[in-house]
C-alpha cells in the first residue's frame, strides 16, 4: 500500500503544511498532493470537522491558514520518557511478532528526528548498550491474526478460525474472544469457544484463516484473561500431566518456576508440583537441578525419562574418569 495516496496520510500532509506555512493557496495545496481543487476542499473540510481551525479567503489569491496563535503541541518527552519508548520498541521486536519490525524501525526513526540532542542521545543509549536477546521459548507469530483478534475483542465480534493443535489434529472453531495475553513467549487468546461451550485458551501461532464474523456477543464485564490463564496455564499445554513431590518449600520451589506455567502445593514439609509438558527430558533436567529429593507420582514416561538421564549421566562419569586415567599414565 502506498501511503501518499491514502486520503488520511493526504489529510495530515495539508495539515502538516498549514503548520510550516503561513498561508498557501488551494491550487498549491491540489499540487502538492496531486489532487483537484475540490478534493483539497474536502481534507479541509475533514481539518475542520476535527475541530482544527482552518481559515480561508476566497477569489482571486485565496489562501488557507491556521487560526493565528494555532499550534497543534509539541511532543515532549522527559529523559526517562524518551528512553522507556525507544526500549519499548526494541522489545517489541522479541515478542514474536516479525512482522511489527519495520513498523518499529519507522516509529524509532520518526523518534529520532523530532527529539531534542539532549534526548536523543538518551534514546541512542537504548541502540549502543542494552542487548535484548529473544527467549528460547519465543514462538513466531502472526501480527496479521493478533491484530484481528484484537479488533474482534474490541468491537465485540466473533471470531472463526482453524485451529491445529499440539496432537497436529486440525478443527473449526467459532469463538467470542475475551482477551490477549503474551506469556511466556506466545501469545494466547481467551475466549468463549462455541464448540465447547466453555472457556477455552487458544494459541495464536496455532490459528490459522482467522476471519471476523457479522455475529456480536457481550464480553463478561470485569472478566481477567490473565488472571484466568494465570489459573489454568499449568493444565492448557496437552501432553503428559505431571505430579511430583519435591523436598523444597513453595517459596524455593516458586522461585524456580515461572508460576504461570506450574501449580505449587504445600505437602508433608516439601511441595508438590503439577503441570502438563509435551517434552520431558527438559523438565526432568531441570528438576535436577533444585539439587533435593524428588518423587515421581505420574506419568509412568517421566520416571523412564529419568533413568535415561540416569544412563546417559553415569556414561559421561565413566569416560571422564577413563580421561582421567590415561592422562595420567
Amino acid at each position: 500500500m502506498n501511503f501518499m495516496y491514502d486520503p488520511i496520510m493526504r489529510v495530515l500532509t495539508v495539515l502538516e503544511i498549514l503548520q510550516a506555512r503561513e498561508h498557501v493557496s488551494g491550487a498549491e495545496l491540489a499540487r502538492r498532493l496531486e489532487v483537484n481543487s475540490r478534493t483539497v476542499q474536502r481534507y479541509i473540510a475533514r481539518l475542520q470537522d476535527l475541530c482544527i481551525p482552518v481559515e480561508s479567503t476566497r477569489g482571486v489569491g485565496g489562501a488557507y491558514r491556521l487560526k493565528p496563535g494555532f499550534r497543534l503541541p509539541p511532543m515532549m518527552f522527559t529523559d526517562e520518557e524518551a528512553f522507556a519508548l525507544t526500549l519499548g520498541l526494541r522489545a517489541l521486536r522479541h515478542l514474536g511478532l516479525a512482522a511489527f519490525a519495520p513498523a518499529t524501525e519507522g516509529a524509532a526513526a520518526k523518534l529520532g528526528r523530532v527529539l531534542p540532542e539532549s534526548l536523543c542521545d538518551s534514546a541512542n543509549a537504548v541502540e549502543e548498550v542494552v542487548a535484548i536477546e529473544p527467549g528460547p521459548w519465543v514462538i513466531s507469530t502472526s501480527a496479521e491474526s493478533l491484530i484481528r483478534v484484537c479488533t474482534a475483542i474490541r468491537t465485540r465480534h466473533r471470531v472463526g478460525f482453524h485451529y491445529a493443535a499440539h496432537d497436529r489434529t486440525s478443527s473449526r472453531r467459532e469463538v467470542e474472544p475475551y482477551g490477549i495475553v503474551h506469556m511466556d513467549g506466545r501469545w494466547y487468546m481467551v475466549g468463549l469457544c462455541l464448540l465447547r461451550e466453555a472457556l477455552r485458551t487458544f494459541r495464536l501461532d496455532r490459528i490459522s484463516q482467522l476471519e471476523l464474523r457479522e455475529e456480536t456477543f457481550d464480553r463478561p464485564a470485569g472478566f481477567d484473561a490473565n488472571a484466568y490463564l494465570q489459573r489454568s496455564m499449568p493444565f492448557v499445554e496437552a501432553g503428559f500431566a505431571i505430579e511430583v513431590w519435591l523436598d523444597l518449600s513453595v517459596d524455593k520451589v516458586r522461585s524456580h518456576f515461572a508460576l504461570h506455567r506450574v501449580r505449587v502445593d504445600a505437602e508433608n514439609g516439601g511441595t508438590t508440583l503439577r503441570c502438563a509438558r509435551q517434552n520431558l527430558e527438559p523438565f526432568a533436567a531441570m528438576l535436577l537441578t533444585l539439587g533435593c529429593s524428588i518423587t515421581v507420582r505420574q506419568p509412568r514416561e517421566l520416571i523412564e525419562t529419568f533413568n535415561r538421564l540416569a544412563t546417559r549421566a553415569a556414561q559421561a562419569a565413566a569416560s571422564g574418569q577413563a580421561f582421567t586415567a590415561a592422562s595420567g599414565a
